[in-house]
């Protein structure tokens, strides 16, 4: 069992980038013999936001999109909110980012506070050949405009052309490498470490081998995955106002992540056993948010509230915990702030997952992409929701939806209802006290900062 006066020597936050919980928990999924055995699971945890940056931001420092201010239009933690890796540092722990996603890093200040980013890409070798460089996404102009907006953030976020290595090969070996090699020299200072690691491999295009790869065994059906994993990535339903990609083939790109996680899970099991087991270390595995193949009208992950783009997998691995648990209550998963800080014995007034599940509110919040000034009026809005429970309060453009939470390991998504203008479903008898206070001051502030953009 955990010993709560252990603190860790070293603290490891493993991400898998736009990991669904379905991937991991789907009737065939790959077993996870260590982690299952071993860590608090959180049946029913979920992003505050629905892309890296708002959900990496609410990891980072333990509040919601509106209040650390990092959407899809703001594009920036705020200056006085202090972070995770700040808290860490503060602390005596030396602060290492190693990550596959350039998101990550400066471009939006979600390198503050680390003492050394490591930017994977640019310390492994290029494993794919010119045929598949045409899917890179990145490799010359032409394809940066054709699959990446055309904005300024996301012109700095193709400079480093490396990059295209995360996403069309198998980097998180390399990852696991730099993290073992940090361990092994802060032992010898007697240094204490704190870890961040961002993988890519289960985020768009999906790995399903080790380079770039296509599913369809056809020629037309690969024309056709490839169509449709290049209107995923443009989310051209936004202005088209409709979807554009064939049911069959969303359900290609679902199996794509699901392939994804069968390539990669026996390997993270692997390495949580080998920087947990026997020593005073705590590990946790998560995703920063999921992702939407056809869910409430939805692909990709800008801009959604949905089960798909939000429910995530949390495994949580204090030191030396020998027995598995699983906290079936509705959290968010921003909470995982507070509970490294209470296991690194740092104070903090939020409260942490394992002592107080009951006290984390799952609330979810996006905000509208600007696609190049062309994206259709019928998204032009903000969306926050509440999870309670089983059911679910949807709030956008002063109308409340409901609908119930997903099926567990089928996720197979109810659609949003609406409800009667009569109706406020925060107000309900079903939502206690405290919680209905918490989350009338949580819409109030939302408005407020959603009014300003």
């Amino acid at each position: 069992m955990p010993n709560p006066s252990i603190k860790p020597q070293h603290v490891l936050l493993i991400v898998a980038d736009s990991l669904r919980y379905d991937s991991v928990h789907y009737e065939n999924a790959p077993k996870l013999p260590y982690l299952s055995k071993h860590a608090t699971q959180f049946s029913q945890a979920r992003s505050s936001g629905c892309w890296t940056l708002p959900a990496t931001a609410s990891l980072f420092t333990g509040l919601l999109p509106h209040q650390h201010g990092a959407t899809t239009q703001t594009r920036q933690i705020r200056k006085d909110v202090p972070t995770l890796a700040e808290k860490m540092k503060a602390a005596g722990y030396q602060t290492y980012q190693i990550t596959a996603n350039v998101v990550t890093t400066h471009i939006f200040g979600l390198d503050r506070g680390f003492d050394k980013i490591i930017r994977i890409w640019q310390h492994v070798p290029t494993k794919f050949n010119r045929l598949q460089q045409f899917l890179a996404l990145i490799g010359k102009p032409r394809f940066r405009r054709l699959l990446l907006s055309r904005d300024a953030i996301s012109l700095k976020l193709s400079e480093d052309l490396e990059v295209a290595k995360a996403w069309l090969q198998f980097l998180y070996q390399d990852s696991f490498d730099a993290a073992r090699k940090i361990i092994e020299e802060d032992e010898k200072k007697g240094q204490k470490s704190f870890i961040f690691l961002n993988l890519m491999e289960t985020h768009f295009p999906y790995h399903i081998d080790a380079t770039f790869a296509l599913l369809s065994p056809q020629l037309r059906n690969k024309f056709r995955e490839i169509h449709a994993l290049f209107h995923a990535v443009n989310q051209s339903f936004l202005a088209k106002g409709k979807l554009n990609i064939a049911s069959d083939m969303l359900q290609q790109l679902r199996q794509r992540q699901r392939e994804s996680w069968v390539n990669i899970a026996a390997d993270i099991d692997a390495f949580a056993q080998e920087m947990h087991e026997g020593k005073d270390n705590l590990v946790v595995f998560c995703a920063d948010h999921g992702d939407n193949f056809g869910e409430q009208g939805w692909v990709y992950h800008f801009s959604n509230v949905s089960d798909a783009g939000n429910k995530v997998p949390i495994f949580y691995l204090p030191p030396h915990q020998t027995t598995s648990a699983i906290i079936d209550k509705t959290v968010n998963a921003k909470d995982l702030h507070a509970s490294i800080l209470h296991s690194c014995q740092i104070p903090t007034t939020q409260p942490s997952l394992l002592a107080e599940p009951t006290s984390s509110n799952s609330v979810i919040q996006s905000y509208w992409y600007n696609k190049n000034g062309n994206t259709h009026s019928k998204y032009h809005y903000n969306q926050i929701c509440f999870v309670n429970d089983t059911q679910r309060y949807l709030y956008r453009k002063g109308q409340w939806y409901t609908a119930p939470t997903s099926q567990q390991t089928t996720m197979t998504e109810p659609i949003f209802q609406a409800l009667p203008p009569s109706i406020h479903p925060l107000e309900a008898r079903s939502i206690c006290a405290e919680k209905r206070k918490i989350w009338l001051k949580t819409l109030k502030e939302f408005k407020v900062f959603s009014g300003k953009l």
